[in-house]
């Protein structure tokens, strides 16, 4: 299958810069089969449950990863941007400009209280860095960290928060589970009131899931692994609602990801569980784990719109990118919302 199957034209103006006031004030296209879209308010969500349905949310919280500092030795600006925690005070980390930081740079942070030493280069830009600091690492992250927004994004962010779901829990992620940005406590509230589920699984979101697929031949590409967890509570209540004959609807590709790795391995069934994936969802992809999709819009060739044709058909994909094109949505993280009802399987 040719990556450029899973191409679309998409003005720069649709990407949103900015997150909306309110929350839940975004757009949503529901999306059903053959061709059939329905223009409606995120809002109006609860409209499109079923008592009994589950929807399952991730809950991992964004770090304020993107960290500005200087080449002790020359001064030379140099950026920063953790991936994952590989043992200790060691992280795995994207720097820029990579060519000035080789093994035994060392970078210093604000006023000297962070302290960063190369002892790895690794492919692509990647570094293995190891911290030195006073205190707690977390804390000293707070206070000289940014929120790591997507290079598609210019504006800056004057909320920190907007980056961040009303129930993230669990820090960890280089980048937002974006679909779930649309909720409020009011809306989740609204939606419990129907008899609808809400389940959390904890997926800490890396960057490679962003990264755009470099091989013309989908089927060579390799996914970057990320820290999953699911807990015997959730595994439980899935199991009740599969049984029931309900929906399991994932929000955002994240919470698909994890459902599907874990119903993957119990042949349709969920436990508890906890380790690293690298599943890779695309057409001919036989879902074992949720019946639904809430996703925002994803970016040209991407993994991410390749997970959704595998649930709506390519085709169906497409025409509805183009419906969104044309009824002007807004794009990407802080973007509208698009739900997909149904089962995959489809060209």
């Amino acid at each position: 299958m040719d990556v450029n199957e899973f191409d679309f034209y998409l003005p720069e103006e649709l990407i949103a810069q900015t997150p909306l006031a309110n929350r839940s004030a975004s757009r949503l296209l529901v999306v059903g089969e053959n061709e059939q879209y329905k223009d409606d308010q995120f809002a109006n969500i609860p409209e499109y449950l079923n008592q009994g349905d589950c929807l399952v949310l991730n809950d991992t919280r964004v770090m304020p990863a993107r960290l500005i500092g200087e080449k002790a030795e020359t001064g030379a600006s140099v950026e920063v941007l953790l991936l994952k925690q590989e043992e200790g005070d060691r992280w795995e980390a994207l720097v820029k400009p990579a060519r000035r930081i080789k093994n035994g740079t060392i970078i210093h942070f604000g006023q000297g209280e962070l302290q960063a030493t190369c002892i790895q280069e690794l492919e692509d830009g990647g570094r293995i860095l190891e911290f030195s600091y006073e205190g707690i690492f977390n804390e000293v992250l707070e206070r000289l960290g940014q929120m790591p927004l997507p290079p598609y994004i210019k504006e800056r962010l004057e909320d920190k928060d907007r980056y961040q779901t009303v129930y993230a829990k669990h820090e960890g992620s280089a980048a937002a589970p974006t679909a779930g940005l649309h909720f409020t406590e009011e809306l989740l509230n609204t939606i419990r009131q129907k008899g609808v589920h809400i389940a959390f699984i904890t997926l800490h979101v890396g960057i490679g899931t962003f990264r755009p697929v470099s091989v013309e031949n989908i089927e060579e590409h390799e996914m970057h692994a990320e820290f999953y967890q699911m807990t015997e509570g959730t595994a439980k209540l899935l199991n009740d609602v599969k049984a029931s004959g309900k929906r399991i609807i994932a929000v955002g590709t994240t919470s698909l990801r994890t459902v599907e790795t874990i119903a993957t391995k119990g042949n349709g069934t969920f436990s508890a569980d906890s380790g690293w994936t690298s599943i890779f969802i695309y057409p001919g992809y036989t879902f074992q784990g949720i019946n639904g999709l809430i996703t925002n819009f994803h970016l040209p060739k991407s993994t991410l719109i390749m997970l959704v044709s595998a649930l709506a058909g390519r085709k169906n994909t497409l025409k509805a990118y183009e419906h969104a094109v044309k009824e002007r949505y807004r794009f990407f993280s802080f973007g509208d919302a698009m739900f997909i009802q149904g089962q995959g399987g489809k060209n």
